[in-house]
């Protein structure tokens, strides 16, 4: 808010802040956009290409480009649909035909005229052209008896001369509404001294000094304000070439009769003279103008010379505005948007949304969630992939559970990690106190109660209500390999991006609570490879063939025996059985359907894995029955678990089973219950 104006007797008025961004709006919420953009980026998209579809789609609580631009579009079609450009012809005509008609009066009510004389005149009157520019023309030598008829045909040639000058400055129609001789003779030595700079800017003759003197003189029809001549050019250029795509818009027909009807502006040849100087100059310094464009005006509502140039201008600030807010062109940015022009077409709301969404590009630019690699491609920062990572784990716990934080394991002791969180005491709990959140509950409580201030001074007394407990993990550590499916038909069948989403979260509930475990991620097709979780998220769909399982259980075990003192824990993401091995010599071998020395080899280290006492669970995604059958055989011969969830509950099955692998003596199932999710089952 800014302050309008001081009234001694009734204190201060205060009106819309107008300096800028408004001081007192809340920050940049940049959550809702990270975690779209880490959708998009996990569906194969650059983290530049996520950031730019973000702002086109907008948020929840804001307006996208793709928004701004269609309301742009449908102003655009507005304008066109409304209007059409003979405004200046219909009211040449009515002054026209009022001026007739009122000498036709003239000489039906004059009784001393000589009956020759008026005979004549009817005749000439009788005898004008169809054309209305021919007819005004012919009329030029009349000798009006008509008052009234001879000021009618006089406001023609005034009306004429005003909206061409309102073609080149806005505004003139109305400021020469009733101008003297004095006037028009100004007009005509402002447009002689402009022609002037202009050509001698042309030449590379001109000074500042001359600018300065022309605006001295005639700076009143300039309410743009120009700074220096490069302003000038550029105002009166934007508006010269509407002007010329006005006339290019209209019929051939009008186009000629305002050509006709231009030599009777201010009954003064010259004035066309020096505008069609102007122009030469304006079109030879700027040539980048669209001099030659054409519209299609369908309405109704007619426009005059300056109010269709205005048009004109409109709908060139609206496409540029279009191509601004498409951001389709190298290098572009919502700062890119001309909020002024934007203020103009929409309102200022329109111009609110469009500076929001340049701060939320800006921010997210600045924020450290974007960095450049040395290729100069821009990527998810590990803050970006935390941050996502956090919100793709709070999914994760409320389909776990209905209560936030039923993941959160409840061992607690001299032995655990502190996680930096507390929460109230419960019965049964060990956990140490939070001594100054503690102290803090039984401050604020005591504040708010109406106790009086002497028994408040005897100090601070806490209640059971007021306690609070450090979180603290277990240190029971594990070896906990992810094996997730990249072959085709993971992409094919949309499982793409869930399966990221849960490698995400696991990650980030591995990397923030659980830091003693040591997660390995592997993607298998037709090969198999360990991934940081930066490659895995970025990762485009693979379309090779192959579920290359034997060799994903041969980096999964190399994991495992690198950690001989940790719990091994084996989670297999896959909808499909394994259709490819890794031979001694390293090639691939692939068959399908799956070939059985393939199966032999992939159970035969599956084998190896029990071996190592890893807890085994499959995730299978899909109704294919042989794919059920296989998998539960598999799941059978280490005691593994079978779990089919749905694609949206991938992710909370994924980490409830590495939670309860965590569980002395037991399983997720055991802790919490069978795995439903709403719609998944448990099986083996």
């Amino acid at each position: 808010m800014a302050k309008d104006s001081v009234n001694p007797g009734h204190g201060s008025r205060y009106g819309r802040y107008t300096g800028g961004p408004d001081p007192l709006a809340p920050p940049v919420d940049l959550a809702e956009a990270l975690d779209a953009i880490g959708q998009d980026v996990m569906a194969g998209y650059s983290p530049e290409r996520a950031m730019q579809e973000f702002l086109r789609r907008g948020g929840r609580d804001q307006r996208g480009a793709d928004d701004l631009a269609r309301r742009v579009a449908e102003r655009r079609q507005e304008i066109l649909s409304q209007h059409n450009l003979d405004g200046t012809l219909r009211e040449v005509k009515e002054l026209l035909d009022k001026a007739v008609l009122a000498e036709r009066g003239q000489l039906a009510r004059d009784i001393t005229m000589d009956d020759d004389d008026r005979t004549f005149r009817e005749m000439q009157l009788d005898d004008l052209p169809a054309s209305t520019a021919s007819a005004v023309s012919e009329l030029s030598s009349y000798d009006w008896q008509s008052a009234e008829a001879r000021a009618a045909y006089e406001e023609i040639k005034d009306l004429l001369g005003r909206e061409l000058l309102d073609q080149r400055f806005q505004g003139m129609k109305e400021a020469m509404a009733g101008a003297t001789d004095e006037d028009r003779q100004r007009i005509s030595q402002m447009l002689s001294d402009l022609n002037e700079m202009l050509e001698a800017n042309a030449r590379g003759e001109h000074t500042p000094e001359q600018f300065e003197k022309f605006m001295d003189e005639h700076g009143d029809f300039f309410p743009e304000n120009p700074q220096d001549i490069d302003e000038l050019l550029d105002a009166m250029a934007k508006r010269a070439a509407a002007a010329q795509r006005m006339m290019s818009s209209m019929t051939p027909e009008q186009r000629q009769e305002l050509m006709e009807l231009s030599a009777q502006a201010f009954g003064s040849p010259e004035l066309m003279d020096q505008l069609s100087r102007l122009d030469g100059n304006l079109q030879d310094a700027r040539p980048g103008e669209d001099w030659g464009g054409s519209e299609q005006f369908e309405g109704s509502e007619g426009l005059g010379l300056g109010d269709g140039t205005g048009a004109l201008q409109d709908l060139a600030d609206l496409d540029a505005l279009s191509e601004q807010l498409s951001q389709s062109y190298d290098g572009s940015r919502m700062d890119d948007v001309d909020l002024d022009a934007l203020s103009r077409q929409l309102g200022e709301d329109a111009a609110v949304d469009a500076r929001a969404l340049a701060e939320l590009e800006r921010a997210l630019r600045q924020s450290g969630y974007l960095k450049r690699t040395s290729d100069g491609e821009l990527r998810l920062s590990p803050q970006a992939m935390r941050q996502l990572g956090k919100a793709l784990l709070k999914d994760v716990a409320r389909r776990m559970s209905g209560r936030q934080g039923a993941r959160d394991m409840r061992q607690a002791g001299a032995a655990g990690d502190r996680t930096g969180g507390s929460r109230p005491w419960e019965f049964g709990d060990t956990e140490p106190w939070d001594v100054t959140g503690s102290i803090t509950n039984a401050v604020l409580r005591e504040a708010g109660s109406r106790e009086d201030v002497e028994t408040t001074r005897a100090g601070v007394r806490l209640q059971m209500d007021d306690i609070e407990v450090l979180e603290t993990e277990a240190r029971t550590q594990a070896a906990v390999a992810l094996l997730v499916d990249t072959s085709f038909s993971m992409a094919m069948d949309g499982r793409w991006v869930p399966m990221k989403r849960t490698a995400l979260a696991l990650h980030h509930l591995i990397g923030s609570r659980f830091r003693g475990d040591a997660l390995q991620l592997i993607g298998f097709g037709r090969y198999a490879e360990t991934m940081p979780i930066e490659h895995l998220t970025a990762l485009d769909a693979m379309w090779d063939k192959g579920t290359n399982l034997h060799h994903a259980l041969l980096l999964a075990n190399r994991h495992f025996r690198k950690h001989p003192n940790a719990q091994p824990v084996l989670l297999v993401v896959t909808d499909g059985e394994p259709t490819a091995h890794l031979e001694p010599d390293g090639e691939v071998w692939f068959s399908y359907p799956p070939h059985p020395v393939t199966i032999a080899k992939t159970v035969k280290e599956l084998d190896n894995t029990g071996r190592l006492g890893a807890q085994t669970t499959f995730f299978r995604l899909g109704e294919d029955p042989g794919l059920a059958r296989f998998i539960d055989q598999m799941a059978r011969r280490v005691d593994g678990t079978v779990v089919a969830p749905e694609l949206d509950d991938l992710g909370a099955a994924v980490v409830g089973s590495y939670l309860g692998s965590r569980r002395p003596g037991g399983s997720y199932r055991d802790q919490f219950g069978d795995w439903t999710g709403g719609r998944g089952f448990w099986a083996g």
